[in-house]
């Protein structure tokens, strides 16, 4: 039975891209992402230009998958030709790398931790921490983790969270998220002159709230689901972390497309270097990984990690307000 660090050296030998493998898949998906908003801009058709931007936001998605494991230096990061192609896209996409890398990095070497900053992660608080803070702080909070944040993620994410912030904490540091705010509205701005005000819903818009929305709501329910526990400090571990805190979400293979396999996230946080098309065959492999806390994109499944507000270690689990 592997435990701990031997867990983590068992998935070692996965932590290796192939080549032709992650360029295949960048550039294949980044064609039918750029077919999909040509159809949506030039099909005169309403019905197909509605089909074409919603799949259009969810291709968004994967292409952020392979855009995040990028930046996690899993696949093609020693690439001109990639650093060029995924630093566009970041600031395409409202996450543009100097803060997405950053935020991102911080939550992979704190996921799960208690009473530390909820840089790149959504805020946890403990029973006694939320009973003890004054009704804005509690509602400060949970505005943060309410439905409506995660479903405008659009906004309150990426616009907000990624650019905004991003740029007004620091302006030399984050000079890219001002360039993603103004490339996105001066986009908007031409699309809506020029094409009216349809083409402007379905080319931004439409595309855009998708994908933000669904990326949101993984990146909450992959670590706010029910069975998912939170140490502090003192007894956090990695493995611990990646095993116990981190969802394995059961989809079936059209999302696991979509989502460029993100549901396997119990073994990304156990070892981020192995690329997204090889979580399936580290998952096969090492029987240990296959005892994961799951969840699922089910409605039922999605309410029930949406109840979930704070941390009791009473109990030890995340529970809804109605159980403090």
């Amino acid at each position: 039975m592997l435990k701990g660090k031997q867990l983590i050296l068992a998935t070692k030998p996965f932590a290796k891209e192939t080549p032709w493998k992650s360029w295949y898949y960048t550039l294949s998906t980044a064609a039918i992402l750029i077919g999909l908003f040509a159809s949506v801009a030039f099909i005169p058709f309403l019905p197909v230009r509605i089909l074409c931007s919603v799949l259009c936001g969810l291709v968004m998605v994967r292409m952020f998958v392979i855009y995040h494991d990028y930046q996690h230096h899993t696949i093609l990061y020693k690439s001109k030709i990639a650093n060029i192609l995924f630093s566009v896209f970041g600031v395409f996409i409202l996450a543009p790398a100097s803060i997405w890398k950053r935020s991102h990095d911080h939550h992979h070497a704190h996921n799960s931790k208690l009473f530390t900053a909820s840089i790149g992660s959504y805020p946890i608080m403990t029973k006694q921490k939320f009973l003890e803070s004054s009704e804005a702080e509690r509602r400060a909070y949970l505005v943060q983790r309410h439905p409506l944040t995660i479903l405008f993620g659009y906004t309150s994410m990426f616009l907000v969270g990624m650019c905004s912030r991003s740029f007004l904490s620091s302006p030399s540091r984050h000079f890219d998220s001002l360039l993603a705010i103004l490339f996105h509205f001066a986009a908007g701005t031409l699309i809506f002159i020029y094409m009216g005000w349809v083409s402007c819903l379905l080319l931004m818009v439409l595309p855009f709230f998708l994908a933000c929305a669904i990326g949101a709501y993984l990146f909450y329910a992959q670590h706010n689901f029910p069975g998912v526990t939170f140490r502090e400090k003192e007894g956090w571990c990695h493995e611990n972390a990646a095993m116990a805190s981190s969802s394995y979400m059961l989809m079936n293979p059209f999302w696991n497309w979509v989502t460029g396999n993100i549901g396997y996230h119990h073994i990304h946080h156990l070892n981020s270097r192995i690329p997204f098309y090889r979580l399936p065959e580290v998952m096969e492999a090492i029987p240990e990984l296959q005892q994961a806390k799951t969840t699922r994109l089910a409605p039922s499944a999605i309410v029930a990690c949406l109840k979930l507000k704070v941390w009791n270690p009473d109990v030890n689990a995340m529970v809804p307000l109605s159980q403090l």
